[in-house]
């Protein structure tokens, strides 16, 4: 059962990041309670480490890629989307954006590591854009009349870049090491962020109560370490593949999410960019069957 179910909630999990994104608002500023976050999370890996025998890395040079890539793959990439969504980019407009992510990595993989496009993928990176324009561009042209400012946009995409970054800096740094003391270490390089960044804008202040207690939870618990615990029993049983197949469904999961919280519209615009961009996310990462042996 859990074999069929882990990749479907793995998804689920990771989709709702948006949502907590603009719950967050409600009790704190983004910066702050991201910091709160990173460092729970850390607190609880770290422990989860700890209770596994998991082994720490020993040289220097793994811990160093570690936390720099957290830096790019959590700090300014979460910095950025949720201080995007708390100046009113909508969170299904943020999902979108999000989405050109693996589509950033897949054209600048040929350039950093050496991975090759087919015609096929190169397609995938069209369509992508293109998508993406679509649902961002009226957004764009009316930026006035709805109130979200052109540079929180601008932000959002700077977020994507980011992961984008971190996500080649990891293939090209990261490559041996235990997962859960690879993820410790990257939330600590996220808190290297977030915190000193929440120290010089914000007040460091937030409204503790139930609300605050289980958006906390569910930011650690589900989507911090509940998503990357399914992804790490996603490797073990060998199913890679139908997450990645699946992970094409989080844009339009997260806008149906916003519409159902936030009761924000879903645009005709926003829904066809969608669907687009799931397209060219599936092509761009499409893997071409490999030829048979030769007898």
């Amino acid at each position: 059962m859990l074999d069929r179910l882990a990749p479907a909630l793995f998804v689920l999990l990771w989709s709702t990041g948006w949502v907590a994104a603009k719950y967050g608002g409600i009790y704190s500023d983004p910066l702050t309670f991201l910091s709160i976050r990173y460092a729970t999370a850390a607190v609880l890996f770290a422990f989860l480490c700890r209770m596994s025998g998991v082994r720490w890395p020993k040289d220097a040079a793994t811990v160093a890629h570690a936390v720099i890539s957290g830096v790019f793959l959590h700090g300014f990439y979460l910095a950025a989307v949720w201080w995007a969504v708390g100046q009113g980019v909508p969170a299904a407009l943020s999902g979108i954006i999000a989405a050109l992510q693996p589509l950033m990595t897949a054209l600048a993989a040929p350039y950093f590591v050496g991975e090759k496009l087919s015609r096929l993928q190169k397609i995938g990176l069209l369509l992508g854009f293109a998508g993406v324009a679509i649902a961002v561009l009226p957004k764009f042209a009316d930026v006035g009349h709805a109130g979200i400012p052109a540079f929180a946009i601008l932000v959002n995409v700077l977020g994507m870049a980011s992961v984008t970054y971190g996500t080649i800096y990891q293939k090209q740094h990261l490559h041996s090491g235990d997962i859960r003391a690879i993820a410790t270490l990257q939330y600590l390089g996220a808190l290297m962020v977030t915190l000193p960044l929440a120290y010089l804008l914000e007040p460091l202040e937030f409204q503790f109560s139930w609300g605050f207690v289980a958006l906390l939870a569910w930011s650690v618990l589900g989507i911090s370490m509940g998503a990357v615990l399914l992804l790490l029993y996603l490797i073990r049983r060998g199913q890679v593949s139908r997450a990645a197949s699946l992970i094409y469904l989080v844009p339009p999961l997260a806008a149906i999410e916003a519409a159902i919280a936030f009761g924000e519209e879903l645009t005709l615009p926003m829904i066809a960019g969608t669907v687009i961009v799931v397209a060219g996310v599936y092509l761009a990462n499409r893997k071409l069957p490999r030829a048979a042996p030769a007898e």
